[in-house]
């Protein structure tokens, strides 16, 4: 019926998350209101690692991609979990290092990293910094004997891999902004001249070919090609890759459309291929990381709207508007990315009717969704968006100067504000 397994009704009808009224959450803490479900954010965490254990014998690590959705709180629940950070920017980094992440399980990612960035990446102590490209090595390489300091290092590799996803969210291919190239050599310079670097230690190889992948072949074929990799450069040049990252990208369940593959199914067939290749090419097992993300935070989201107008345009489309829209989901504008939709307070009810729900910023594309089923929606009822919890208060804005939404997360029936909502006062605090 719903979309995420931690979605229920209650005896009054109202939807619910995690066992918590959704109707009540709103009243509770206004809306928009983002609200996440501890309890699947720790499940899916403990999924991915519990498999890695089982098909790769523990000779790995699950980091959670925090550009999917980065607060203080979520850095703490991976930390808890016993898992690692994947960071793209000084204010993720800043973030989990305030957090009280270890930071030696951190991977500094980022195709353009400023001279700042990477200093505080190694005054932090992070565990990789994953170089995007030759120029960002000469400049690591320099900071790093400014500071007396050999930092760990990963080469982003583009893997040449169409992973059959939206074009925006593609970054496995040579026409990428992301990584080396394998097949003009640059990757193999790169690392060539990383071997003999004195201030920067090479660990492994990253690549990364994509995001909301539903075919685990392309991960797989992803991972051949990076072990032939491997092999390369231990053959010609006697030094050998001890880590390899295959990144993330693992699709989730939008809408009843979506058919994603269990996330040990993924471990499994992966993992299987790796040493394989691994036997075949007579190299080391590498130590093997995961990046994932939406997988990690997106089922466990929902956001709540309360419905303000409704108009009605006979024989185009009815439109029920709500107040947030693409200032905190600005998902539908960007990829045309599609959502399932409930009246919280009417979930008991069947989706008589398919609507266009609008945001209420200014501009026609600010829509949540087109022609979406959705039970029959008036002004004061409440949307319940689904899978929002990923992508969503991450790439939140204040357009329109709109306050960004408060985030609340509800643990065994208990609800808890870990991002507060902003204030008027909070919209103006750095003008002059």
């Amino acid at each position: 019926m719903f979309v995420s397994d931690n979605l229920g009704i209650n005896s009054d009808g109202n939807l619910t998350v995690g066992g918590v009224d959704t109707v009540k959450l709103a009243e509770k803490y206004g809306t928009p209101l983002y609200v996440m479900d501890e309890q699947v954010i720790r499940n899916s965490l403990r999924q991915f690692h519990d498999s890695m254990n089982q098909y790769y014998s523990g000779n790995g690590e699950v980091h959670f991609a925090s550009k999917a959705f980065s607060c203080m709180e979520m850095c703490r629940i991976v930390a808890d979990e016993g898992d690692g950070l994947d960071v793209v920017s000084i204010g993720e980094l800043y973030t989990a290092y305030k957090a009280g992440f270890p930071m030696g399980k951190v991977g500094f990612h980022g195709n353009n990293k400023t001279n700042e960035e990477l200093r505080l990446a190694i005054e932090y102590g992070v565990g990789h910094i994953i170089v995007d490209n030759i120029s960002e090595l000469h400049r690591l390489e320099a900071i790093a004997a400014e500071m007396n300091a050999v930092p760990h290092i990963m080469f982003r590799i583009k893997p040449g891999i169409d992973a059959h996803t939206h074009d925006f969210v593609k970054t496995g291919q040579i026409d990428s902004k992301f990584g080396f190239a394998l097949e003009t050599g640059e990757a193999f310079e790169a690392v060539k001249e990383a071997v003999n670097c004195k201030n920067v230690k090479l660990y492994g190889l990253h690549c990364h070919i994509g995001s909301q992948i539903f075919d685990i072949a392309p991960f797989e074929e992803a991972a051949k090609v990076m072990l032939g990799f491997i092999s390369e450069i231990k053959n010609k040049l006697g030094f050998e890759i001890e880590g390899l990252n295959l990144g993330g990208g693992f699709g989730i369940k939008y809408t009843g459309k979506d058919d994603p593959s269990p996330f040990e199914t993924y471990i499994k067939r992966v993992s299987a291929v790796v040493k394989s290749e691994c036997d075949r090419l007579g190299i080391k097992l590498p130590k093997m990381f995961i990046e994932p993300g939406r997988s990690i935070a997106g089922p466990a989201g929902i956001t709540l709207y309360t419905v303000g107008a409704r108009k009605e345009i006979p024989n185009i489309r009815t439109y029920v508007s709500v107040d947030g829209g693409m200032a905190d989901n600005p998902r539908y504008i960007l990829y045309g990315s599609e959502y399932d939709a409930i009246v919280a307070n009417k979930a008991s009810e069947e989706r008589s009717e398919k609507v266009t729900i609008a945001g209420k910023c200014c501009e026609s594309g600010d829509l949540i969704g087109e022609n979406m089923p959705l039970q029959h929606a008036e002004s004061g009822d409440i949307i319940a968006v689904c899978a929002t919890g990923a992508y969503n208060y991450s790439m939140s804005s204040n357009y329109n100067r709109l306050q960004k939404p408060a985030v609340v997360f509800v643990n065994n029936g208990q609800s808890r504000i870990v991002v507060k909502r902003e204030t008027l006062d909070d919209i103006i605090k750095k003008d002059i």
